[in-house]
């Protein structure tokens, strides 16, 4: 297990390494910079903040100076704000971190009980609308889903007016973020537990007389989480990651929010931190999940 970790871990560290590079020159590729588009600069005041930053050297040059701040856990400060960019990052995250909190626990509930109920249900008017609904949500994007659900109940109906303003800034957005992976996760689950319920340990407990609520959830549920254990890690930091274009929406100001503005800002210093910390997490929670898998399941050998 041990040696596992370590592995992952060095790989972990050359992908994050990777990314660095790939977004540090391919943002630095596009013609323009931060202070470009800013009005009634002097050359002299241009050149200065080209300075400060590290605008006036080689990219190469710039890359390494950035990596050698980094490793000494220096963001920089934001080329707009002149803010402190770990600390934009830690209080812009606690908003996205709360909503997709919230979301992911109803993807993942609504997914294990209706893929459950359409598994039991094979081939009657439950699985197939809960399969229906599954494959329509799964088709729909997330900010399609909150353009539309924020038609619906503010427009239409009128209802968000009367929210507070935690609810406005819960509800819809959980709902749109958690509806992808709800209807992924349903139909892993059905797949999955379809295929713990014809195995023979199965049959042999309800020819033994086991309860069938017994077998549901001590014989099948188990197992048939294996693989949805494996998607719940990468949905977490996919959730957090895709809140960019729904924060937009619902006009929460949170860290997809941020980022946003730092791409339309070409805010390089901004830029380079949002998606250093996204690409940390991401790699972070696939991490977890591998370990995770062999907790539930001894069996799983980690290589």
């Amino acid at each position: 297990m041990l040696k596992y970790v370590v592995k992952r871990i060095i790989l972990a560290l050359i992908t994050i390494f990777i990314v660095c590079l790939i977004t540090f020159f391919t943002m630095n590729a596009i013609p323009g910079g931060p202070f470009s588009g800013e009005k009634a600069k002097s050359p002299e005041v241009q050149a200065v903040l080209e300075r400060r930053f590290n605008l006036d050297k080689p990219v190469g040059t710039q890359f390494f100076l950035y990596m050698g701040n980094l490793l000494k856990g220096d963001f920089g400060i934001s080329a707009k704000t002149g803010r402190n960019i770990s600390d934009t990052i830690g209080s812009k995250f606690s908003v996205s971190a709360r909503m997709g909190f919230f979301a992911v626990l109803l993807a993942i509930f609504l997914g294990v009980v209706f893929g459950s109920i359409a598994a039991l249900t094979r081939n009657h008017l439950p699985d197939r609308v809960i399969i229906f609904l599954s494959t329509l949500f799964t088709s729909l994007p997330s900010f399609v889903l909150g353009s539309f659900l924020l038609v619906i109940f503010s427009v239409k109906l009128g209802l968000v007016q009367a929210w507070s303003a935690e609810k406005q800034n819960l509800i819809l957005p959980v709902l749109s973020l958690a509806a992808y992976p709800a209807a992924y996760i349903t139909r892993l689950t059905k797949t999955s537990m379809l295929d713990v319920l014809g195995q023979d340990y199965v049959r042999t407990a309800r020819a033994k007389g086991v309860a069938q609520i017994k077998v549901l959830f001590l014989h099948t549920l188990r197992n048939a989480l294996i693989p949805v254990v494996t998607y719940v890690g990468p949905m977490i930091a996919s959730v957090l990651t895709g809140s960019l274009v729904v924060e937009q929406i619902f006009t929460i100001g949170g860290l997809g929010a941020e980022f946003v503005t730092s791409i339309t800002n070409r805010d390089y210093p901004m830029i380079m931190g949002v998606t250093i910390f996204l690409a940390v997490f991401m790699v972070t929670m696939n991490l977890i999940t591998d370990i995770v898998y062999k907790l539930i399941d001894p069996r799983i050998n980690l290589a």
